[in-house]
Parts: structure tokens; sequence; C-alpha cells
């Protein structure tokens, strides 16, 4: 189950046999072997691509929740003895902000003796290469020597402030949105338009006119906040201020296309005793964030 779980994640057999330190004619036999004993065919696979039959996805989801329980009851020894040394975590500013360092207080409550370093950075790190433990990861992908555990998904919210609205008014089609500035997070919406999903689960690009680009998602959200602009927050970074009417989520007919959260680690043959516990830990707290928010 650990090494088709693996193939599906890394998309080859190749790849899995890197992580899991094994040959890939011993992956592939292994998977061999899984199909003959269950009586299906889990993946279809060809020269050039590999993908999940509709069992292999079904054996996926159900082998993810097989193996993670069996991790966590294999910590109920570990998870009570206080973890020493350090850990380093990379996040991207958003995420980490709102969602990482929660679960950090919650990991140091339990371990008070922890050290943790947070380094912030939008860009994708992976924890094998670039001297991290652990890394918290919104979007696509890359490939890397990294294993990478599905967290939940992150949802991000058109917004407006009721200043703004009392001066402009709601826009009722996306098609009205280029008559509002824009404020945006340099790297975001750079061909000024935006992707939004219909009730039907089409996709549009739409036309905006961006005022304003922020290095930094805080000066996007104050500039919101203050009636200048519409734009587009995280969902957990402007959640308080949604509940408190201070921002107006807009077009609620349409949805912006939300971002899969990961927590990337090392093969777990290159993790730490404290890197497994933290990475154990995180991915709960973590996964409630997102369930909570979803």
């Amino acid at each position: 189950m650990r090494i088709f779980i693996r193939v599906v994640e890394r998309g080859s057999m190749s790849a899995a046999a890197r992580d899991l330190g094994i040959g890939q004619p011993a992956v592939s036999e292994r998977i061999e072997k899984l199909e003959a004993h269950l009586g299906t065919r889990l993946l279809r696979r060809n020269t050039r691509n590999m993908s999940l039959t509709h069992s292999g996805n079904l054996f996926y989801e159900r082998s993810k929740t097989a193996i993670q329980a069996a991790e966590h009851a294999l910590l109920v020894n570990e998870e009570n003895q206080s973890l020493q040394g350090k850990i380093r975590i990379a996040a991207p500013y958003s995420a980490g902000e709102s969602l990482l360092m929660p679960a950090i207080l919650r990991l140091q409550d339990q371990h008070p003796s922890l050290q943790v370093d947070v380094i912030f950075n939008d860009n994708v790190i992976d924890p094998v290469t670039e001297g991290v433990d652990l890394s918290l990861r919104l979007g696509d992908l890359s490939e890397g020597f990294f294993v990478a555990r599905p967290l939940g998904i992150v949802r991000r919210v058109l917004l407006a402030s009721p200043a703004l609205l009392a001066k402009m008014g709601d826009p009722q089609s996306p098609d009205e949105l280029a008559g509002y500035p824009f404020a945006a997070v340099s790297g975001i919406f750079a061909n000024n338009r935006i992707q939004l999903l219909s009730s039907e689960n089409q996709l549009m690009n739409v036309p905006i006119d961006v005022r304003f680009r922020a290095t930094h998602w805080r000066s996007v959200f104050t500039y919101l906040l203050a009636g200048h602009a519409i734009g587009v927050l995280q969902y957990p970074v402007c959640r308080n201020e949604i509940e408190k009417s201070e921002l107006i989520p807009l077009l609620s007919h349409f949805q912006l296309p939300s971002f899969n959260a990961y927590l990337l680690h090392p093969p777990t043959v290159m993790m730490s005793y404290e890197t497994r516990i933290c990475a154990s830990l995180l991915e709960g707290y973590l996964k409630d964030s997102l369930l909570e928010m979803s």
C-alpha cells in the first residue's frame, strides 16, 4: 500500500523507487502482485504516462486513510515524549501566517523545549534540497525529491469594503469587474485577468484593472479595508473581517479556483525523529483548520 501510494503521488514508478530507496523493477513487481491479489487493475500504464483506474482511485483513497491511521497509532508512545532540538519549516506568507502559526503554537504547547525556525517564502521550497525539514505549499507542485501530504484546500475570495461598494455599487456580473480598481499581490494576475468558476463549473477569464500591487498580502489587505479597490485574498487571512462585514464577498454565484495545500517532507528514511513527529502533528492540526474553513 505504501509503495502504491508513493507511485500515485509521484506520478511514476521511477520517482517512487528513488523516494523509497529500492529499484524500479521491485516497485513494478510489487504493484503487479498487488493488482493480482486484489483481482483488478489499479493503474493504466504505457510508455509515456500512467493514470488511475476507477478501482485504483478508490484503493488510493482508502490506502491513504489506512496508512495515516496506522502511523497515528504507532506514534502513541512517541507523542507523549517531549521533543528537543530544532525544526525548520518553510511556508508562503499568507498561509504561513494564518494557518501554520496557530499550528506551531499548538505544537510548542505540547513540546515546549522544541525550537522552531519558520522561513516565509512564496516560492516552492524543496525540503530535501533547500535546507528545511518541512514545507507548507499551496498550488501545483513541481518535481522534487520529497513526499507531499495533502492537507485540503485553501479557498480564495473576491472582496471589497462596504465603503467602496457604497461609492461604486456591487458588481452584478464578471464583465463589470474591469470598471473597479483592483489590488493584487505581485506576480498574481500579471496578465490583468482573473479566473472565475461559474455555478456550472465553467472557467472564465475576466479582465480586471490592477491599480495597486505589493509584494506582501497584508498590504493588499490594508488597501482593500481602506476602500481603495476590490481584490482577492485567501479565506483564512480575511475570515474574521468577512464575519464582521468589514469585507464583503462579491459575485456570490462565482468562485475563484482554490489552492491545494500540502505538507512536504523528505522521504521517510531521511527524516529525523523530531521531523517525523512534527510532520504527523502539524498534518493533523492543519487538516482540522482547513476542514473547518472549507
